[in-house]
């Protein structure tokens, strides 16, 4: 277990990049843009809604159909495929904090 919740992972890893983030994944949602599935791109964000809630989750995708997440505190960080059936039926969009 790691202690990261998905925002806290988020956070995390773009401390380490001139992009800060912070917040929620809805609020990270916010501080992003639109990214293209066709143009999805390491260290792009994957927002799902796993609560009910719009955005209530959030992964980096690392290529190759994965994408790297924390489901909470206790389980740790771990990586799925974006095409699992859990995640593919609750993918909400993919969003960028880079500049092209």
């Amino acid at each position: 277990a790691t202690g990261f919740d998905c925002s806290g992972l988020i956070s995390h890893l773009y401390a380490q990049t001139p992009q800060r983030l912070q917040g929620s994944a809805a609020h990270m949602a916010q501080q992003t843009q639109a990214r293209d599935m066709a143009q999805l791109r390491p260290g792009d964000l994957l927002f799902f809604n796993t609560t009910g809630r719009p955005k209530s989750h959030v992964g980096v995708y690392v290529g190759d159909d994965k994408f790297v997440h924390a489901t909470n505190p206790r389980t740790g960080v771990r990586m799925d495929r974006l095409s699992n059936p859990y995640y593919a039926q609750r993918f909400e969009e993919a969003r960028t904090a880079f500049d092209d």
